[in-house]
């Protein structure tokens, strides 16, 4: 006989969580997840999961609706799952991303939450985003307007981006609202013209089909990348479509494409070939231009980003006479935005790439007072490491978001440099080192940066100083 399944009724929702989840807690202190509902919703679920001190559950009905809902912006919204929070108005968002950063300073980093700053929001709420990424697919989201139908459902190829919790399923999208409006016209056009000519779209789980992914990039600077990557060489269709979109986008300064006959979907092993225009697009942010390479890394809200490394770099109160080092660099972004302002920056990154990157934009920018390594900060940063390039004064780090291996707290705590800058994109990692960081160090503040607005993403930006002895 199978268990009764709990029901949870006049459930009040009171704040978001990761993945776009929504979170309420019941009368005797049960933590609630669930997808759907906004923060002031009264909702009942029932639990389909649950574990010691929480329960996953889904909503069965809606009691009332939070004053702070508001309609989404974007046609697609619920579907294709990017944009969780859209039906939360803006200022709400921010007021909880603020709080998620509080909750993992007090309750992880065991620190006073009144370190944490104001949160800065996006001026833009919409079209922030310099890249998107789309897949081709020969199986195409039914949406369930569409099965709830009488008519026939054609299967017809979608390009769009992946149906949350199906790798084979592709929502096909005709606006997304985070990029520049020229990223849909391109798609559509693309999409319209591969089904006009009879191109082929991938079947993710059989493996073939011509038309795989595509890549859009855009730069403050007016400047646009395309790649286009297909799963076979064929040369005569490959050639037709990126004539077709040569003459129907001038805008599109980097023209590219690649073939990828892997099972993933990264390039990164594939030769990207430049059908048109530069290889690359560029990007500036106050007085440092970055070239953006086919396979480079950089911040994907320009915007923000610049107002991110001014945060670190008055944080950091950099002088003339500073040896900094900056921990996982990147294609050394923030490295390069502060070395005007030190004698020496050193960035150490993991992905050899990105380093090359690193090194053309020094060039580019004619910076003679940066040094980069490609290699893993836990193996670079040690004795050898600081006797060769001296003791520095800060140190910058912005690792990914499981945030810094335990050697390299230990090793920071060692080095026992006079100023940390801790950028982190994950408070509760963030958290985590911060307290492990306390042996030693004091986190003076915390500023909170939206970088993607409707996400549940925040990052955050801190200083920690050496405790006197």
């Amino acid at each position: 006989m199978a268990k009764k399944k709990k029901i949870i009724t006049d459930l009040l929702i009171t704040g978001i969580a990761d993945k776009g989840k929504s979170v309420g807690r019941t009368a005797d202190g049960q933590v609630i997840f669930t997808d759907g509902a906004v923060p002031g919703d009264i909702v009942d679920v029932v639990v389909l999961r649950k574990k010691k001190s929480m329960s996953e559950a889904v909503i069965t009905a809606y009691k009332s609706f939070s004053k702070d809902r508001v309609t989404p912006a974007c046609t697609h919204f619920g579907v294709c799952g990017g944009c969780k929070w859209q039906h939360l108005n803006y200022a709400s968002q921010l007021s909880h991303k603020l709080q998620t950063v509080k909750d993992s300073v007090r309750r992880i980093a065991k620190l006073n939450e009144d370190i944490v700053q104001p949160i800065i929001g996006c001026d833009d709420n919409f079209r922030y985003r310099n890249k998107l990424e789309y897949s081709f697919s020969s199986k195409r989201w039914i949406t369930k307007e569409e099965a709830d139908t009488d008519e026939q459902i054609l299967q017809s190829g979608a390009l769009g981006f992946h149906r949350p919790g199906y790798f084979d399923k592709i929502v096909d999208i005709n606006e997304c609202l985070l990029q520049d409006d020229l990223t849909n016209k391109i798609r559509n056009f693309i999409r319209q013209f591969v089904i006009d000519h009879d191109y082929t779209f991938y079947d993710l789980r059989a493996h073939h089909g011509l038309m795989r992914n595509m890549i859009i990039r855009n730069t403050t600077q007016g400047d646009w990348m395309l790649i286009v990557i297909f799963r076979d060489q064929d040369i005569e269709k490959i050639q037709a479509l990126m004539a077709a979109v040569k003459q129907g986008f001038p805008q599109i300064t980097s023209l590219n494409y690649a073939i990828n006959d892997k099972v993933n979907d990264t390039i990164f092993d594939k030769e990207v070939i430049t059908y048109h225009g530069l290889p690359y697009i560029t990007e500036k942010l106050k007085d440092v231009s970055y070239r953006i390479g086919t396979k480079s890394f950089f911040q994907t809200n320009p915007r923000q980003a610049e107002k991110l490394f001014d945060i670190a770099v008055e944080y950091a109160e950099l002088t003339k006479d500073d040896n900094v080092y900056d921990l996982y660099t990147g294609l050394g972004s923030i490295a390069l935005y502060l070395a005007s302002k030190v004698k020496h920056v050193t960035g150490i990154e993991e992905i050899p790439e990105a380093i090359v990157d690193a090194k053309v934009n020094m060039e580019l920018n004619g910076i003679q007072n940066a040094t980069f390594y490609a290699g893993d900060v836990k193996h670079l940063l040690n004795e050898d490491f600081v006797r060769k390039h001296g003791k520095a004064n800060v140190i910058v780090t912005d690792p990914p978001r499981t945030g810094m291996h335990e050697s390299v707290v230990a090793t920071l705590l060692e080095l026992e440099v006079p100023r940390l800058v801790y950028i982190s994109c994950n408070p509760a990692t963030q958290a985590r080192d911060l307290l492990l960081l306390s042996e030693k160090y004091d986190t003076i503040k915390m500023q909170p940066v939206d970088m993607f607005p409707h996400t549940h993403h925040i990052e955050s930006v801190a200083i920690l100083k050496l405790r006197v002895k």
